[in-house]
């Protein structure tokens, strides 16, 4: 019933603001395309491919399948890191318990977005992108040696993934690797796009319903629905701000509901637990700006 409730107030909503609706769609659309598909199509491509690509044998050793885990997923961006934790679980490489831990942990934005974009665009210093970049990955390594140690404290013998006989060998990896990009790329887009939408009309009905201030109330809200969208508002409105860099880090390390859509819907293929990946989320919120803080 509430479910019913909200999508209808939604509808209305979006009958009630097309041109603001239509607004939010365009720039959601535009920031898809300059932003993210240059960045993120061919790794994902790239990842896909080796991963469809035929092995000898899968390594027994759990450190090998976690690093190989972490900087397929960790440095292609979202959501690079739940693709490749599926699809090492389908081909028998990780469990379900493993994989709940490692897409938490293998959960970065892609190097290229964030020294590219975010560096030398927004920061104008790649040096300060590449900081935000390892402000993120030591947020992501601390928690993954905690997980990990946990993990081996409540299984004492973990599991050793064995190889799915009935999964079918890609005799086109680069082919298959292709069509399944393509999935992933019509996902980003389209929850990238509806949620900028989304955020642009709630943050219109909001400033017309209260007295709140424009800058503040449209980067928490774009935030919240799209992280690249928040991103932007950021730009637009605390860009001379001390505190921009990290205005910027606690977007980026929320994510946005875009981005946890895509992981969500990623992660449903195999099952795998999402409430480690909902802690990894509020402890890169807190940690990430703080130490972003002491780099720079």
């Amino acid at each position: 019933m509430i479910n019913l409730i909200i999508i209808w107030g939604l509808i209305v909503l979006f009958i009630l603001q097309p041109g603001i609706a239509h607004d939010g769609a365009e720039a959601g659309a535009a920031l898809f395309v300059n932003a993210l598909l240059p960045y993120l199509l061919p790794y994902i491509i790239l990842t896909q491919w080796l991963l469809k690509t035929p092995m000898k044998s899968n390594s027994k050793r759990n450190w090998k399948r976690y690093f190989k885990a972490y900087v397929l997923g960790s440095f292609g961006g979202f959501p690079v890191g739940a693709v490749t934790v599926t699809e090492m679980v389908k081909n028998g490489e990780l469990t379900r318990r493993e994989s709940g831990y490692l897409l938490a942990a293998c959960h970065a934005p892609g190097p290229m977005f964030i020294i590219g974009f975010v560096g030398t665009e927004l920061f104008g210093s790649s040096i300060a992108g590449w900081k935000l970049l390892a402000s993120i990955h030591i947020a992501n390594i601390i928690f993954f040696i905690f997980t990990l140690l946990l993990l081996k404290k409540t299984q004492p013998k973990m599991e050793i993934p064995q190889q799915v006989s009935k999964i079918k060998v890609s005799n086109s990896p680069l082919l298959d690797a292709l069509k399944d990009s393509t999935n992933v790329i019509v996902l980003v887009a389209t929850t990238v796009i509806f949620f900028s939408s989304l955020g642009n009309v709630l943050t219109s009905t909001i400033l017309s319903t209260f007295t709140v201030d424009l800058g503040i109330t449209k980067t928490i809200l774009l935030a919240i629905f799209e992280m690249t969208s928040g991103v932007q508002s950021a730009t637009d409105h605390f860009y001379t701000s001390k505190l921009f860099p990290f205005i910027i880090a606690a977007i980026i390390s929320m994510n946005g509901l875009s981005i946890h859509m895509q992981v969500f819907v990623i992660a449903k293929t195999v099952n795998t637990p999402l409430l480690p990946y909902f802690f990894s989320r509020l402890w890169s919120i807190i940690t990430v700006p703080v130490i972003l803080y002491f780099l720079l």
